[in-house]
């Protein structure tokens, strides 16, 4: 299925304004990226080069040293404590590397945080779709790894985010497995008019994104 829509017409849902940031080394610097409805970009780059991080700024977890990132013409770093909770609640979809999953509970009762935080029903098609609707009974302890990286990605698509933030969101699944991950992210895009920006070492998976970025000497350089 062809994902690439034209967006150009359209109103960004966010855009990233000369961000730059730094630890006790430089990151990255000036960077400018825009997200429109029904988009899907991907950044890649080499370990240590900041893709994460740049994720988490986009994402409102983390504050850059410069620059401005707004959600629907509103600076979120501008906004109250409650204004941003509202949407880091109900806009924004985060899917971590490192899953954080409530442990002690079973798959189903992540599930259910998250309809109960969204008010939104758990979709049995997204289950099936994700090929994770028979372990709902099982701990989080007793899924694999790629399991708990489907049901991570199940929690945050059950509380129908208007932008998707990933970051290697098929990082411990197979080849056919990452390949479907990636087509049910798409068609939620694309159905629900959300956008994606997703962090992945995986240039096959970057690759099928409408947009290709490789964050590279402090810039980021478009190559799709």
């Amino acid at each position: 299925m062809n994902y690439e829509v034209n967006n150009h017409d359209s109103t960004p849902i966010l855009e990233a304004k000369n961000i730059t940031h730094n630890f006790d080394y430089p990151l990255f610097e000036d960077i400018n990226l825009t997200l429109h409805p029904q988009e899907t970009i991907a950044i890649i780059g080499v370990s240590g080069s900041g893709k994460s991080t740049l994720l988490n700024i986009f994402s409102s977890l983390l504050i850059p040293n410069k620059g401005e990132v707004y959600y629907n013409n509103k600076n979120i770093f501008k906004l109250s404590k409650n204004e941003l909770l509202e949407i880091r609640r109900n806009d924004f979809g985060i899917i971590f590397q490192a899953h954080y999953l409530f442990r002690g509970f079973s798959a189903l009762e992540n599930l259910q945080i998250s309809e109960f935080l969204s008010g939104e029903a758990i979709n049995e098609n997204l289950l099936k779709s994700l090929k994770i609707d028979y372990v709902m009974k099982q701990g989080i302890g007793e899924l694999s790894g790629g399991q708990q990286q489907r049901l991570s990605c199940a929690r945050v698509l059950t509380k129908k985010p208007k932008i998707i933030f990933a970051d290697e969101p098929t990082g411990n699944l197979d080849h056919e497995t990452a390949n479907e991950v990636i087509n049910v992210l798409f068609d939620y895009i694309e159905k629900q008019s959300a956008g994606l920006i997703i962090v992945t070492h995986e240039e096959e998976i970057a690759f099928k994104c409408d947009k290709v970025y490789k964050l590279n000497d402090y810039k980021l350089e478009q190559l799709k």
